[in-house]
């Protein structure tokens, strides 16, 4: 009877580290949601580089409390019905957080969502003021607000001696009213006179009426915030028009992609583009992250949306890491006490000025000099200097 109990005893502790055992050597998912398709899809593209550059890394350090990391990867198709439908889908998936969207447009109500479901969401991407201010609880941003962007450009070009008068023209969607507001406020704050705020709606491809207004106006800066397709398109008009102020300036999005670079070919040559990564910038690991994201993207110049998103996925497994746990509120609870430092930058979640878990990022201002993107801004920064048009 003894030896029997013994023997059982000794096959149900076996089959217990057998379970526990196949377990830890199970796999955790992490949900994504981005645009592969659609208007978005280029910075969707990049968003995923990211997603596995970090995944890899992590896997090849042995994953998260002895799992391997699985990235479980919806498309929006840059459509924000889809992004909520993929959103329920992952929640139902039962993962322990999601990471998205690209727009700000789609991870505004995707935000929304999350914290009804209780699930934590990690924005890499998106920079809508209203994300997080006031946000909820629910919701964390790794990568900066609009107002980093713009507050950034005015605080450089304050420093540009004889520079008085400005245009503005920004899309008419989240982003763009976002920066619209922001620029509105603290250009004339900075001294500035503005001559033209305009904004456009989507499909537009003809902007010679608004430049030509703008070059009988004869601004010392122009700013322009656009996604991909209309920043080159900006650019060529702005050339062919012959619009030709002291500064040029592109509010990150479309213009600090590197396919801007290869669209707007010269006529892109010193513009000044607001982003928070460079792969010039003076941050541990920047340039090996640089080669990584690129080999990624087959060979493709990676931009800072891929380098937001690895950063976002080294804070969502850090996160379910420290929570010892695949429990949304475990991890939810471990996020606000995140502190990272990352190839991206330090990664810490705050309340602030009316923000509610956002990241303090570093705005960049980086030049296109000889056809790259080369970081003039801030000092601590910078790689080279400032060249003025004409």
């Amino acid at each position: 009877m003894t030896r029997t109990v013994s023997r059982s005893l000794l096959s149900l502790a076996a089959a217990l580290s057998l379970a526990s055992s196949a377990s830890a050597q199970g796999t955790l998912k992490i949900g994504a949601v981005t645009s592969l398709s659609g208007r978005f899809a280029t910075f969707g593209q990049m968003q995923q580089a990211g997603f596995r550059v970090a995944i890899e890394e992590l896997n090849a350090k042995g994953g998260v409390n002895g799992q391997k990391l699985e990235l479980l990867l919806e498309d929006d198709a840059s459509d924000t019905n889809k992004a909520l439908t993929a959103a329920e889908k992952l929640v139902n998936q039962k993962v322990p957080v999601v990471i998205g969207a690209y727009a700000s447009g789609i991870t505004k109500p995707l935000s929304q969502y999350m914290s009804r479901a209780k699930v934590p969401l990690i924005v890499a991407t998106a920079v809508d003021e209203t994300i997080t201010k006031p946000g909820n609880a629910y919701t964390f941003r790794v990568n900066n607000q609009s107002s980093v962007y713009t507050r950034s450009l005015i605080d450089q070009l304050r420093k540009l001696a004889g520079l008085k008068t400005a245009v503005v023209l920004t899309s008419n969607d989240a982003f763009g009213k976002s920066v619209m507001t922001d620029v509105t406020k603290l250009l004339p704050a900075a001294g500035y006179t503005l001559l033209g705020k305009d904004t456009y709606d989507q499909g537009l491809t003809d902007f010679r009426p608004i430049l030509n207004r703008y070059k009988a106006q004869n601004p010392d800066v122009v700013i322009f915030a656009s996604y991909e397709q209309d920043a080159v398109a900006l650019t060529k008009q702005v050339k062919e028009v012959g619009l030709n102020p002291r500064v040029m300036a592109g509010i990150a999005t479309g213009f600090a992609l590197p396919d801007f670079l290869k669209g707007s070919a010269d006529a892109g040559e010193n513009f000044l583009v607001t982003m928070v990564w460079n792969q010039d910038v003076r941050y541990p690991g920047a340039q090996n992250l640089y080669t990584r994201l690129k080999k990624a993207l087959g060979g493709e110049e990676p931009s800072q949306h891929a380098a937001q998103s690895y950063a976002a996925m080294l804070a969502a497994a850090d996160a379910v890491r420290r929570a010892g746990s695949a429990d949304p509120e475990k991890v939810r609870a471990a996020l606000t006490t995140t502190n990272l430092s990352t190839a991206f930058g330090p990664v810490t979640f705050r309340t602030y000025g009316g923000y509610q878990n956002q990241n303090s990022v570093v705005g960049l201002i980086t030049q296109v000099q000889k056809g790259k993107f080369v970081t003039v801004f801030p000092a601590s920064a910078s790689r080279g200097k400032i060249i003025l048009r004409r």
